[in-house]
This record gives structure tokens, sequence and C-alpha cells, in this order.
């Protein structure tokens, strides 16, 4: 598939088939992921891979109940290393951190696509609860979870607001 097909397809799926993701794939969407910019290159992102049924229960419940967390075969925990930005200060703890977070999340959320697995970026969540049932130390934030897994549904497109209402240039 190519990059536009693979944006075009991408919606978020809430409903997966009981049925394993293998780990070779899970690694790959790591892999691409880790390859995401990242400010000065300092990759202030670390993965968390939750298959435990266990785990995925309690990030359900910290997630306030959105039970195709538990119900996906696995979920990828984004979260943003504020060590590992500490040199830019407060601006890089406060915002390089979650831009790394989330260039790493849209790979994972195309490259998913491309293997025929469905995904859901969930930023609905306490992050105090998600940090305790991932036993993170304090300097690890949890910026995103993503349930990942074969579709049972198509999932639907939703609607775009009007380019001309996003773009503010004169000579668009």
């Amino acid at each position: 598939m190519d990059i536009k097909q693979v944006i075009r397809e991408r919606k978020s799926i809430r409903s997966f088939y009981d049925k394993t993701v293998p780990s070779e794939l899970v690694r790959e969407l790591i892999t691409y992921a880790h390859l995401a910019p990242s400010a000065g290159n300092l990759q202030a992102r670390d993965f968390i891979i939750v298959n435990d049924n266990e785990q995925k229960e309690k990030l359900c419940q910290a997630a306030l109940g959105q039970k195709f967390i538990s119900e996906a075969p696995v979920n990828i925990v984004v979260c943003a290393n504020l060590k590992r930005i500490s040199r830019y200060g407060d601006r890089g703890k406060e915002f390089y951190c979650l831009q790394d977070c989330a260039a790493a999340v849209e790979h994972i959320l195309l490259l998913a696509v491309d293997m025929g697995l469905g995904t859901c970026w969930v930023g609905a969540f306490n992050d105090t609860e998600v940090a305790s049932v991932l036993k993170l130390p304090s300097y690890v934030k949890p910026v995103a979870i993503i349930p990942i897994g074969y579709p049972r549904t198509k999932g639907t497109h939703t609607s775009r607001l009007n380019l001309n209402e996003l773009v503010h240039n004169n000579a668009w």
C-alpha cells in the first residue's frame, strides 16, 4: 500500500478479533515508531508492550472503562521520558517530548494499517493510574495507549473540516 492510501485507510478501531498479534509484528511496529523524528534526536519516548490480560484490564479501568483496551490482543503504551529530554528544560518536558511521542504514535497507527491491523489512539486515561499499573519511574509519563489487533469492524471515516477553515494564508 502506498503512503497516501495508508493515510486514507487509517481509522480508529475499537473492536478486535480474539487473535494473537505475532510478536514479530509488534516488534516491527516499535522499530518503525523508533524511526520517528525527535527533538534534538534525544528520542525521549519509551514503549511499554502490554499483552497480559490482568494488566490490560487494569489499563482499561485507568482509561475510564474503555473496554476495547482490555479486549485488544496487545496494547502499546507510548511514554514521554522526561530524563532523556531534560536538556531542554521545561519546554522539553512540557512540549517536545509530547511531539516526540505523537510522531511515534502516528508511525505505529500508519504501519498497522499496512499490516492489516486495527488501532486506536487513546489519550483519555488517568496518568497516575496508568503509571502505577505499569510501575513506571517518576520520569516516565504515559502519553498514549494504542490497542492493537485484527479489526472485527471496518471502522468509519470521520468527517473533516473544510481546509479553508484551517489554512490561514493569503496564497491559499
